[in-house]
């Protein structure tokens, strides 16, 4: 058996291509009209409880109970774009946690929380700009110190 993508339930599979397309760079691999496969693993899929015949409105929005996690280098840059934008809807600011990594929230236009995160290897190089020494970093991220070595030498 193989893992091959997580679904989203939409109402306008259109609408929700233009918004990930934006925020997140994603490509196309296969347009099916009431369902879109998008690389890296993502489908969004239009009339869903009709095509699982599920009852009508039975699709929850805002369910809380699931997320999509996307990294990026520069989370400050991003939350720049996003504060540009009135449409998108935040599940919370940036926030840093015990960790040290930093993330937003947001919704897509059918309420499926995602989360942006600083990537880790982003976090360990902001310590160390800042005077760490890798064991120190290990400590305040909860890493292996042989994980933050090779992430910062690029090699994780």
């Amino acid at each position: 058996m193989e893992y091959r993508c997580a679904l989203l339930a939409v109402k306008d599979v259109r609408r929700s291509l233009t918004f990930y397309q934006k925020w997140f760079d994603v490509e196309v691999e296969v347009d099916l009209g009431w369902n879109i496969g998008l690389k890296g693993g993502l489908s969004l899929q239009e009339h869903f409880a009709e095509l699982v015949e599920l009852p009508p409105g039975s699709v929850l929005t805002r369910s809380h109970n699931m997320e999509l996690y996307f990294e990026c280098e520069d989370l400050e840059a991003f939350d720049r774009r996003l504060q540009d934008d009135p449409g998108v809807t935040r599940v919370h600011p940036v926030k840093e946690y015990p960790w040290r990594q930093r993330v937003l929230r947001i919704y897509d236009p059918d309420g499926h929380i995602i989360e942006i995160g600083e990537s880790m290897s982003m976090v360990f190089k902001r310590l160390m700009a800042q005077g760490n020494t890798v064991e120190d970093t290990a400590r305040m991220t909860e890493h292996p110190a042989s994980y933050v070595r090779a992430a910062v030498e690029g090699h994780a």
